[in-house]
């Protein structure tokens, strides 16, 4: 197969692929994207290690305004999913000049959002930390190293709008490879800037932005370039596409009826994770680091259900976008169970082996017996974590955003915070992580059945409409 998927062109010599013509779709989507993730978190326990070693209140600096960088990369991530489902749509349909029309137009966009978001971040960078509930000797770090993240913002949104464009259009192969370079470039940054020119807590904020610019410059360059499907240098430019108004209108109505559930919602569960960062923050430092060691620890876990996630968005967005009901049921079903059997396995992995990960990351004995007790509390609720990330993937594939949102939410603020306000009085930090694990299970269930609801019964499907332009 090409390292383009365009399932429009496949169904003309193969209008009904088998299971296992299927299974091989999913596995050749998938498989980058989930090494490219698990090179990401690799990575990640890398940079962990580095400021671990600075101590537990350098840990804890970054812990502390970790959820709110998820904030602005959540909120980054929606602007370029409501443009790059878009683009799935146009694949599927077989219409090369409407998605690079798309992508234009989502350029443009992006780049003023991203602009807009990265002043709102440095304003709020001083405050934050007292917001959060930050004892004294950590504000500082903390502060610093939210601003100096902050100015990466527009970086990391064009690695997210062109990375996602570039998957849309059946291309898994160069982002993964481009987001793997970025996970390398960061530990090599970190080394330089923490260990070489000792700027501590600063210096992982500097590693991360110098990574992201430099990788978002070779992610536009592929993109615009180098794409065969997407490549503004290629072929015939559709220029009636990129100065076409109405066009551009209907193109932003439609990532934003796309985006703003998933915003919404990534922002409301990025604010609880705060409102449960404010619930540790006065459980102390060693607290605080747990927590954030074992969220790295668990990622290991979780990444490659991201990847499959993906991989479904691409798979139920074209066929959504070539009006195949069928293939949309099958390929969200086959890459869910999958999603859920490889999380299973990465879960029982992980329990066994969180002792010694810890032993890397922090040299602290406290920070690593708290870790791997929440840890293994969580890791039972996986194969359920797996289940709603590529559901919702596969749901997005199809235009369906707004009641997945709403049922994330209700997860997240009503039975996670609800049960760690209840549980953390008595458990501590294990309460938390208790309450995370039923509610891990809850969202699985919950996403499962909504999936179920789109691709089993006789509903009605926004893909049977017809499409203008």
């Amino acid at each position: 197969m090409a390292s383009n998927f365009d399932l429009s062109k496949l169904l003309i010599t193969n209008p009904n692929p088998s299971r296992s013509q299927k299974l091989s779709f999913v596995w050749k989507l998938s498989l980058p994207g989930m090494l490219a993730q698990i090179s990401s978190i690799l990575m990640q326990y890398i940079d962990a290690a580095m400021v671990g070693s600075l101590g537990a209140n350098a840990s804890a600096s970054i812990g502390l305004v970790a959820s709110s960088t998820w904030v602005i990369g959540s909120l980054s991530s929606a602007m370029s999913i409501g443009y790059t489902v878009q683009v799935a749509h146009a694949v599927g349909e077989g219409n090369q000049s409407r998605a690079k029309g798309i992508m234009i137009k989502a350029l443009k966009s992006c780049l003023a959002f991203s602009f807009i978001l990265t002043i709102l971040a440095l304003l709020l960078s001083a405050p934050l930390p007292g917001i959060l509930g930050a004892q004294s000797e950590i504000k500082n770090d903390a502060s610093t190293y939210f601003f100096v993240y902050a100015l990466s913002t527009p970086f990391f949104q064009m690695i997210y709008l062109m990375g996602g464009m570039l998957q849309c259009s059946g291309n898994m192969k160069v982002p993964s490879i481009l987001n793997s370079l970025l996970c390398i470039l960061d530990a090599a940054f970190n080394i330089i800037f923490i260990k070489f020119m000792g700027l501590g807590v600063l210096g992982a904020a500097w590693g991360t932005t110098a990574s992201a610019i430099l990788v978002s410059v070779f992610m536009i360059y592929f993109t615009l370039h180098k794409s065969d499907y997407l490549g503004i240098t290629k072929g015939r430019k559709p220029v009636h596409y990129y100065s076409n108004k109405i066009f551009a209108r209907s193109v932003d109505r439609e990532a934003f009826r796309l985006a703003a559930p998933i915003a919404v919602e990534k922002v409301a569960f990025t604010g609880a994770l705060v409102a449960v960062t404010r619930i540790i923050a006065p459980l102390g430092s060693t607290a605080l680091s747990a927590n954030s060691f074992a969220v790295t620890a668990e990622a290991l876990c979780y990444m490659p259900g991201y990847g499959l996630s993906e991989a479904a968005t691409t798979l139920v967005g074209q066929s959504y976008g070539a009006r195949r009901k069928d293939l949309a049921s099958s390929f969200s079903w086959i890459t869910v169970i999958a999603g859920s059997l490889i999380m299973l396995f990465t879960g029982i992995i992980m329990y066994f082996l969180c002792p010694f990960v810890f032993t890397l990351l922090i040299p602290v004995k406290d920070i690593q017996t708290l870790a791997v007790q929440v840890l293994r509390i969580e890791l039972f609720a996986e194969p359920f974590y797996g289940a709603s990330i590529v559901a919702s993937g596969a749901l997005r594939g199809q235009n369906d955003t707004l009641i997945p949102s709403i049922l994330n939410l209700i997860s997240l603020w009503i039975v996670r915070l609800g049960l760690s306000l209840l549980l953390v009085t008595r458990l501590a930090l294990q309460g938390i992580w208790i309450a995370m694990a039923i509610e891990l299970c809850f969202r699985g269930l919950v996403l499962s059945v909504r999936l179920f609801y789109k691709t089993r019964w006789k509903t009605p499907w926004a893909g049977e409409r017809s499409k203008s332009n």
